[in-house]
């Protein structure tokens, strides 16, 4: 009867502060930093680290890994463990700060279809010198275009239609309907499409039929 009154429950205890190292973990933290002697401290410290490490013993000898060892045991011990480590203490401030807001494109382009990149690959082209670089660059992008716009649109496309889109995202410095050359066919990107879709159906399939037990 003692033994069921006695009995801990996690909701009873304290909060673990990195929880995926366990409580066993947290205990030897709290018994090094209570520990009195320096030299004691720093040896129960390293054992600490190293029982860390053979968690993951593949990257219990990479620096970068070492160091990321270290800051834990600072955070399990709220930094106040006082002892040496090998790397700069990062502060208890440093960790809080909060990040910066990532800058995302706030442009909306007319052709949503082609993506920010195709916009980029353009600004890109125009910067570079006329030649046969050059060209071989815009070929790509009207073609990387075309094979865009029947994605999600339709199945076939006049390549003036990509020309005009081409001309009009370049400000006028890019104009490809006056060369008269002419961009990959509708047929073959549906044609590649298809096949890459009728590949994925089959490896389903196979795998499927693999996975099924003969019934008698």
């Amino acid at each position: 009867m003692n033994t069921v009154e006695n009995l801990e429950y996690n909701t009873e205890r304290t909060q673990l502060i990195i929880p995926e190292y366990g409580r066993h973990f947290q205990k030897m933290v709290d018994h090094a930093v209570s520990i009195a002697d320096r030299e004691e401290r720093n040896k129960e410290a390293q054992a600490i680290i190293s029982v860390m490490g053979n968690l993951q013993p593949h990257l219990r000898d990479v620096p970068d890994f070492q160091h990321k060892l270290w800051d834990q045991l600072f955070i399990m011990s709220d930094f106040k463990l006082d002892v040496d480590s090998p790397f700069p203490i990062t502060s208890k401030e440093v960790l809080q700060q909060r990040p910066e807001p990532l800058e995302y494109p706030q442009n909306h382009p007319k052709y949503r279809f082609y993506g920010n990149n195709i916009k980029r690959m353009v600004d890109v082209a125009v910067k570079w010198e006329k030649g046969d670089m050059r060209s071989g660059l815009e070929y790509a992008i009207a073609n990387h275009m075309k094979k865009c716009y029947l994605t999600w649109n339709k199945d076939t496309v006049e390549d003036a239609v990509i020309f005009g889109h081409l001309k009009e995202l370049s400000d006028g410095q890019i104009d490809l309907a006056t060369d008269g050359e002419n961009l990959t066919e509708s047929g073959q990107f549906l044609k590649n499409r298809q096949s890459k879709s009728n590949r994925s159906t089959n490896n389903n399939g196979q795998k499927g039929k693999r996975g099924r037990k003969k019934r008698y």
